[in-house]
């Protein structure tokens, strides 16, 4: 089993930034994938940024040259840098990890772009 433990996010001005870490514990041999996926109200769940145990990483169309996503397996941490807020990104984030061939999941951390 693999447990995550989510940090960051809250309430964040327009423009501003904001960086969420994700951390996994348990008896872990390799994270073969660590993401971030969000889901805002009415909304399905949608992968926001992804990365690969070999580096390579996707993103969601709306956040590339905004967000950058990276990973530190020395600590088991996916971390997600957020800059150039803006209020269509409010929304729940959920850490995603692959380990083993099974999937887990965060609580989620809210994060609402407001003035």
């Amino acid at each position: 089993q693999v447990q995550l433990v989510e940090s960051g996010g809250g309430l964040v001005q327009p423009g501003r930034s904001a960086r969420l870490s994700c951390t996994a514990s348990g008896r872990i041999f390799n994270l073969y994938f660590m993401g971030w996926y969000r889901q805002a109200p009415g909304k399905q769940r949608e992968l926001v940024a992804g990365i690969f145990s070999g580096g390579s990483t996707s993103y969601l169309g709306s956040v590339k040259g905004r967000f950058t996503i990276s990973r530190d397996d020395a600590k088991n941490t996916v971390y997600l840098q957020m800059d150039s807020l803006e209020p269509e990104d409010t929304a729940v984030y959920y850490c995603n990890v692959v380990h083993q061939g099974s999937n887990y999941w965060g609580q989620g951390t809210q994060v609402t772009v407001s003035s």
